[in-house]
């Protein structure tokens, strides 16, 4: 295959784009790229203050981009059930779940969820539905859903028991289950996006090794500045930069004959390089029955459901 990169990214004028967690990072620069090939994108993001600074950066890169800022607090539904209300009815071409934390000491949503899995998961699959009327109503051509996840799926176990943590809970092993639970929401939102008959692909991707806040996030919150010291060391030597980072979430939402369900990723040694690769998962994100069950979880936790997706059974 020859060598993705964002110069071949097509066209996308008259396309709207949402992107979450676009203030830093993976997220800015996914949502600078669909901006400068012609989206009009919006940057979803928590911080105001943040989100307008990440604004201007992005007309100052990208000129004549057509992009604005909306806010967006993941861990707190009602923030996105108003994000949803201000979207209103209009179109949505692509929609890229990217925020995220990881690694936290156990924190609560302001809706009393685990940070990660209501962050990571829960307020992405929220977010999903909501929209999914405007992702239905594209108009060029099916809708794409990006779900970033991460290789550290490979650690999670869906603890359908204990999702919450509140028994037994480990930073990591949390991270990894939300990460686990972002593939089987994609995988499913697909297969039942198929069996209904609507136009709309879900795929998801993973940056790979990327530098970005997300490594020292932890330790600032435990006020451990030797850990972050650690972190950022390791970012400047292994990770590659955040503007390659989002090459895997630009091919999904961009590229020609991407198919549902896939997972996308780099293509080089040690999770860095080039996008283009459909990557392995590990079996746990393939299990059907594991879907459904965290499908029916999170519409009961999130009181979200995907109306136009009612013909589709569960798939146990």
């Amino acid at each position: 295959m020859t060598k993705w990169t964002v110069a071949d990214i097509p066209d996308l004028h008259g396309r709207r784009a949402v992107v979450t967690g676009a203030n830093s990072g993976i997220g800015y620069y996914t949502a600078l790229e669909l901006a400068r090939h012609g989206a009009d994108v919006v940057l979803a993001c928590r911080d105001a203050g943040r989100g307008k600074a990440a604004l201007d950066r992005l007309h100052d890169d990208a000129p004549d981009a057509s992009a604005r800022l909306e806010t967006l607090d993941l861990a707190d539904l009602s923030s996105v059930r108003a994000f949803a209300e201000r979207f209103g009815d209009t179109p949505l071409d692509i929609l890229v779940n990217n925020a995220g934390v990881m690694a936290l000491p156990r924190r609560t949503t302001a809706d009393g969820f685990e940070m990660q899995f209501g962050t990571n998961h829960l307020g992405h699959f929220a977010l999903t539905g909501l929209l999914l009327a405007n992702l239905l109503a594209a108009t060029h051509g099916p809708a794409r859903v990006v779900t970033v996840s991460s290789m550290a799926h490979v650690i999670g176990r869906m603890n359908f028991d204990d999702l919450q943590g509140e028994r037994h809970y480990g930073r990591w092993r949390a991270y990894g289950q939300s990460k686990l639970a972002n593939l089987l929401f994609a995988f499913e939102l697909d297969r039942r996006a198929r069996r209904a008959g609507v136009p709309l692909v879900s795929v998801a991707s993973h940056p790979g090794y990327a530098a970005t806040n997300l490594q020292t996030a932890s330790a600032k919150l435990e006020g451990s500045s030797l850990r972050e010291r650690v972190m950022e060391a390791g970012n400047r030597v292994f990770a590659q930069p955040s503007s390659a980072g989002a090459q895997p979430s630009l091919y999904a939402a961009t590229a020609p004959g991407v198919d549902g369900g896939t997972f996308w990723g780099p293509s080089g040694p040690m999770q860095r390089g080039a996008p283009g690769r459909n990557l392995l998962t590990m079996p746990a994100a393939r299990k059907e029955a594991d879907a459904a069950r965290l499908w029916d979880v999170s519409e009961t936790l999130t009181g979200v459901r995907f109306d136009a997706l009612d013909s589709a059974r569960p798939s146990r």
